[in-house]
């Protein structure tokens, strides 16, 4: 199946984007008789990574952000889906990680996009909702085959939704369960939960989050930079655009820094938000835990991996107001005597094998869990955990 506009041709004559959303989403066959898919394949197997769905459907407005092919039935609570995980990407590629690795962070937003298209399509939220955040995870088993290699990324995703909301007959939230995969091997799972809110009950809900003021814009947020940066090698960045803390602190096992808000940041702030996102604060919460395990434990943005990332959202971050990160370094688990070396596309990669559950087997890995509390003023935003993973690249084998 290839999801297409509901009215393709109001889209060739050049449609906005408010004529498009006043449209509930659904998905349409556009393939040939000769081009059905055998139905005797599963819908993994099933899956098209030919070319992006429609931006609108993962509330997207630049194409170059949208990573979500495809998505196959599976039954009433389930589906299947596809993204091709880009090479190079000015934001989710900058990264001093050797060997190359994709980002768990866009694995997160391919997760995003897979639930927020699955809910248009699947499940009848209409194209106009307002989508909240509730919580997010991502836990990688086998983080050893997602090394950057010489061919595009085929990333299958099987969404089982494990709590649905309803009322009056309309779906406002779902809860989600994703198992992540490439080519049939496992790779890890993560979670998304998604709230749905009409405009009009959006707008009521914010304003009185915020006693009747009005809401901002992060279009008009003021570019200036308020602090001192921190240097990007030390979160693991080469672009500087690309860092979003600002005044930071360290002392034995903990951290503490402000968060920059990139307001005009092409990917963080794909399109104008009234609140500060909450893949912005994920990325805030990685850089921190990147800091503080390398001032705690000496190790580097170039042989840290984060493995696992979760998060409950609790309260709306709003835009004018200091937003304030604190990690605190958890206890961590012994390495074993015989670490694992991984042949990889992109060299050799010391990442053991996870359990599903995210943990080292007995004797294995050296992970270390850290707790990153996001606040502003007296009011907590969310708790991150944020578990990173010493590692060792060595040169390839002889003959690789």
């Amino acid at each position: 199946m290839t999801i297409t506009p509901l009215n393709p041709v109001a889209k060739q004559d050049g449609s906005t984007k408010k004529q498009v959303k006043k449209q509930t989403a659904t998905a349409e066959l556009d393939v040939k008789p000769a081009e059905q898919p055998d139905e005797r394949l599963s819908a993994e197997e099933r899956l098209s990574y030919a070319r992006t769905v429609d931006r609108y459907l993962v509330h997207r407005e630049s194409l170059g952000e949208v990573f979500l092919t495809d998505l196959q039935p599976i039954d009433r609570d389930s589906y299947a889906a596809a993204a091709q995980l880009p090479r190079s990407h000015a934001y989710y590629g900058d990264h001093l990680l050797r060997p190359n690795t994709y980002d768990p962070v866009l694995l997160l937003e391919a997760c995003r996009q897979a639930t927020l298209a699955g809910a248009h399509l699947f499940f009848e939220v209409p194209a106009d909702h307002k989508f909240i955040l509730t919580h997010l995870s991502v836990s990688l088993t086998q983080p050893r085959w997602i090394t950057v290699g010489q061919s595009p990324f085929p990333l299958a995703m099987r969404v089982t939704v494990v709590d649905r909301k309803e009322r009056e007959g309309r779906v406002t939230g779902v809860d989600s369960a994703i198992e992540l995969s490439m080519d049939g091997t496992v790779l890890g799972r993560a979670t998304v939960g998604l709230r749905f809110k009409t405009p009009t009950s959006y707008l009521s809900l914010r304003l009185n989050n915020r006693d009747g003021v009005a809401l901002p814009s992060s279009a008009a947020h003021p570019p200036r930079l308020l602090g001192t940066p921190v240097a990007p090698h030390l979160v693991g960045r080469a672009n500087p655009d690309n860092v979003v803390l600002v005044d930071a602190h360290t002392d034995g096992d903990t951290a503490r820094a402000r968060l920059r808000i990139p307001a005009d940041h092409p990917s963080m702030f794909d399109h104008a938000q009234d609140h500060l996102p909450g893949m912005v604060l994920a990325e805030a919460a990685r850089q921190l835990a990147l800091l503080t395990v390398l001032d705690a434990r000496g190790v580097s943005a170039v042989k840290a991996f984060p493995t696992a990332l979760e998060v409950i959202f609790s309260s709306f971050g709003e835009l004018e107001e200091d937003t304030t990160l604190t990690a605190e370094l958890g206890d961590r688990s012994a390495p074993g005597p015989e670490e694992q070396l991984c042949y990889t596309q992109g060299g050799v990669l010391d990442l053991a094998e996870l359990h599903d559950d995210g943990h080292p087997p007995a004797g294995g890995a050296d992970l270390l869990p850290v707790r990153i509390d996001v606040q502003q003023g007296e009011k907590q935003l969310c708790v991150f955990t944020v578990t990173m993973k010493r590692i060792q690249a060595a040169p390839p084998a002889p003959g690789r």
